[in-house]
């Protein structure tokens, strides 16, 4: 079967441009205009990718792609961002809304189709190898489980998106050093955007929101400033006492979502 693909543009022309070149090169494509209908076919189709323009009629395309997130049906489809905004501060908002790329208009077609079969080579392959679907890696309190992307940290599952999960199995195959940018974006993302630094920074930050007891203050993914990123596990002695640290900030993290929650309701 050939993949499936959910072009969500306004502009006519670019629809037919991408949808046009991307048929000829052997995939299904889906088209929608506007945020409403493309969610309702994301849904329907659950497509393999999702080419996600930002300034949609309705819905806009950063609102969509964080519905698509909080779906359980479409959380897991990757989803490639095509925008006439460049900035980094743009980047940044939308791999936090739960992009996994972002293609600046105007782009070359041949380049987003490399993007394209990057995202989807990640997405159908198991991460840690072709040959070990099933492997698991570990090293001191953390496990990482291909098939369910999932990292197994202290005793406890945490969910990861496959770049996050790609990205932390990069750095712990090279635990105790310090890994390049230009390694990381070779090896996670399957190309070699320049000097495309802020992606790796968002998708760091968001890791150690996951694992780190306090991310503004990393004791395990480091910054190596001017060289990377270097994970460092805690080993022996060290793992009761980051445990407690870990079920320490989870518990006062629990206390300010129900405040929080509290809250919400008390002003509805």
């Amino acid at each position: 079967m050939k993949p499936c693909i959910l072009l969500i543009e306004d502009d006519q022309d670019m629809r037919e441009l991408v949808s046009s070149h991307l048929e000829h090169n052997g995939f299904d494509v889906q088209k929608a205009e506007d945020g409403i209908k493309g969610q309702a076919l994301a849904l329907q189709y659950t497509p393999d990718l999702i080419l996600l323009d930002l300034m949609l009629p309705n819905v806009d395309g950063l609102t969509l792609c964080q519905r698509l997130r909080r779906d359980e049906r479409t959380a897991g489809i990757p989803i490639l961002m095509i925008t006439a905004l460049g900035g980094t501060k743009d980047k940044v908002t939308g791999f936090n809304s739960g992009a996994d790329d972002y293609l600046t208009k105007p782009f070359d077609l041949e380049e987003l189709q490399v993007r394209v079969k990057a995202l989807l080579r990640r997405t159908d392959r198991a991460p840690v190898g072709t040959n070990a679907h099933h492997e698991i890696l570990s090293y001191g309190p953390l496990t990482l489980v291909p098939e369910r992307f999932e990292a197994i940290w202290f005793d406890r599952p945490v969910r990861l998106t496959h770049l996050e999960f790609e990205l932390l199995h990069c750095l712990l195959q090279r635990h105790g050093q310090t890994v390049a940018p230009s390694l990381i974006l070779k090896e996670v993302w399957g190309y070699e955007p320049d000097d495309d630094i802020e992606t790796i920074r968002v998708h760091v930050r968001h890791l150690r929101t996951k694992l780190e007891p306090d991310p503004r203050k990393p004791r395990f993914i480091k910054t190596v400033y001017g060289a990377g990123y270097c994970l460092e596990l805690p080993t022996g002695g060290q793992l009761e006492e980051f445990q407690d640290l870990l079920i320490q900030a989870r518990q006062e993290r629990e206390a300010r979502e129900a405040q929080n929650k509290q809250g919400e309701r008390a002003s509805a």
